[in-house]
């Protein structure tokens, strides 16, 4: 999976949605997508979500994943044709030095299919340890929250 295969990405409601085609090649021989597939995707929803929220503005925030926990609700098939995907990716807790997305994964028919939270810890790029979320950093994140965060 790759930007390339972006077919659209927007924010509304503090849900970044990016909507991904698949490759018959993300699935395997049962028709099933594969596991790893869904992390990928998540990934690649991710980076479109930090571009779109911090790098477009000038911040170089470094996250490394510490975390991650995956739901696998209901299989995505292959339909003989190309599909699409949607992720839509939330921040659902903000700490100190870390923050938590979670991440919908649904199908072509809006029916999720993963659920996936991941723990992202920001780093120093010089020092690469774990940093405080910056001001400005914690007012994108503040912005884009959809529930009541846990402010340590």
């Amino acid at each position: 999976m790759s930007a390339q295969n972006v077919v659209s990405e927007e924010t509304k409601d503090n849900v970044h949605e990016l909507t991904v085609g698949v490759r018959w090649s993300d699935f395997d021989m049962y028709g099933h997508m594969m596991n790893a597939n869904f992390i990928e995707l998540a990934q690649e929803a991710r980076l479109a979500f930090a571009m779109h929220h911090f790098y477009s503005r000038g911040l170089n925030m470094v996250a490394f994943v510490r975390h991650i926990d995956a739901d696998y609700v209901r299989p995505i098939k292959w339909d003989g044709r190309h599909g699409t995907v949607t992720v839509e990716t939330t921040v659902v807790r903000l700490g100190t030095t870390s923050f938590t997305t979670r991440q919908k994964i649904k199908d072509a028919q809006g029916q999720v299919a993963c659920v996936i939270d991941c723990v992202q810890v920001t780093i120093d790029p010089d020092t690469q340890m774990p940093r405080e979320v910056s001001e400005q950093e914690r007012t994108i994140i503040l912005e884009n929250a959809v529930v009541e965060l846990d402010e340590q």
